[in-house]
């Protein structure tokens, strides 16, 4: 009998009425709505952006790497056989990669080659699918690059780029020194320019991982153009391994580094990328802490709510007490007063969280064409889109901490309302 009579009255008491009581109410709710739906948004777009992230790196990078410590591989065939003996690989590549300098039309950028060797990279990585323009074609002196890069450039499909690599320069300036000490076995001019040589390419194709920090970074090659580029034909950087779950890599690094060579490092790309997928993390954790103080914020509102109605209601409540009402029918009361705003603030905060989400493109371009700032810049966050993935498990915990955090500030007055002595009240009204 208690539960209809203290809702009934906790119901009444949130009737909507032209009094004070009635604004901050609505104001009540209104912080928790808000609190929800930044919560929900915020924490939301945090696990988009660290599962993109890692499909992106997973997409691009290979899941582990066996590389010799301090040097080139240069029995790379042997330990390419060794590796895909370990449990969970199902592909392996050599690779050839390092920083060069790119030219075109007298213009100058850093760039990252990435050299494969066709068609067994493929096994790795569907390099196809990334190209957007042109066409996949590394026959010959050709390459594909990602459309950022291209842009910084200037450069279309067809277009012919140098590429200034090491090479022989260690050689080179050797010579040089030679020369200059007017050493008669010093080469000519002549030859040390030929150490020197740049290597020219056609752009077959661009790319888009969907990642801005490669776009604006790779171009990929044969392998054997790469290792002209680097003067060390035959050898390779590493060779690439691909993993049934990319997910587990960590088992077989272990496999791998207990049947390699001690000179050959394994790593995955977990190893590599753990700073930021840390750092994901952690601000993850710390948006959910800092915004769970606006629901603490709101959860005063509601309590500041309460006490209101208390004073405003003091001689109902003495009348209730003295007709016989039970101490926790007083408590139920107010506590359902709360429970009703809390389940409404979740409702519709929740409801706002999803819409803003479903929203969060359209409403970016409008910021950007409202006050031409972009909140969501893709050569910072390295994504053009905002990523976002709503979780049950996130929505639940949101909900249900924001609720528990309420009811705790609405059990303050209720209690004092209980405790309210029924002769006081009707005497002091």
């Amino acid at each position: 009998m208690n539960t209809p009579f203290s809702l009934f009255l906790a119901l009444r008491y949130l009737k909507p009425k032209r009094s004070f009581v009635s604004i901050i109410t609505v104001l009540s709710i209104t912080g928790v709505v808000i609190g929800i739906a930044a919560l929900i948004v915020v924490i939301a777009v945090m696990t988009g952006f660290g599962q993109e992230l890692k499909k992106k790196i997973i997409g691009f990078e290979p899941h582990i790497q066996v590389e010799e410590r301090g040097g080139t591989l240069k029995d790379w065939e042997t330990a390419r056989d060794m590796a895909m003996k370990a449990p969970g690989v199902t592909g392996a590549s050599p690779i050839v990669t390092g920083p060069v300098l790119m030219e075109f039309d007298q213009h100058f950028t850093p760039a990252r080659m990435l050299g494969v060797l066709l068609p067994e990279h493929e096994s790795l990585m569907d390099i196809r699918s990334f190209v957007k323009e042109g066409k996949f074609d590394l026959e010959g002196d050709k390459c594909v690059m990602g459309r950022a890069l291209a842009q910084n450039l200037g450069v279309m499909v067809g277009d012919k780029v140098t590429i200034h690599g090491p090479g022989n320069f260690r050689e080179a300036m050797n010579e040089l020194k030679k020369a200059e000490a007017k050493d008669p076995e010093a080469r000519s001019v002549g030859e040390i320019r030929q150490m020197m040589r740049p290597m020219e390419l056609e752009v077959t194709g661009l790319m888009e991982t969907g990642r801005m920090d490669y776009d604006i970074e790779y171009f990929i090659i044969p392998i054997e153009l790469a290792q002209q580029v680097y003067g060390f034909p035959g050898e390779v950087h590493a060779v690439s391994l691909k993993t049934a779950d990319p997910y587990k890599v960590s088992e077989t690094k272990r496999a791998l580094q207990a049947s390699l060579p001690r000179e050959m490092a394994v790593t995955s790309w977990m190893d590599t990328n753990q700073g930021r997928l840390d750092a994901i993390a952690n601000e993850r954790t710390m948006m959910m802490f800092v915004l769970m103080i606006m629901v603490v914020v709101a959860a005063f509102s509601i309590t500041n709510t309460l006490i209101t109605v208390i004073v405003q209601k003091k001689r109902e409540i003495g009348i209730l007490k003295a007709l016989g009402a039970s101490r926790g029918a007083i408590v139920a009361v107010f506590l359902g007063q709360g429970a009703i705003v809390v389940v409404l603030g979740n409702i519709i905060g929740v409801a706002l969280g999803f819409t803003v989400l479903a929203l969060r493109d359209q409403i970016r371009e409008g910021l950007i064409r409202f006050s031409g700032m972009d909140i969501f810049p893709a050569k910072i966050y390295l994504f053009a889109e905002i990523p976002a993935a709503i979780t049950a498990s996130d929505v639940t915990l949101i909900c249900s901490a924001s609720f528990v955090i309420c009811m705790l500030a609405a059990a303050i007055p209720a209690f004092f309302a209980a405790g309210l002595d029924p002769v006081k009240a009707l005497r002091e009204e």
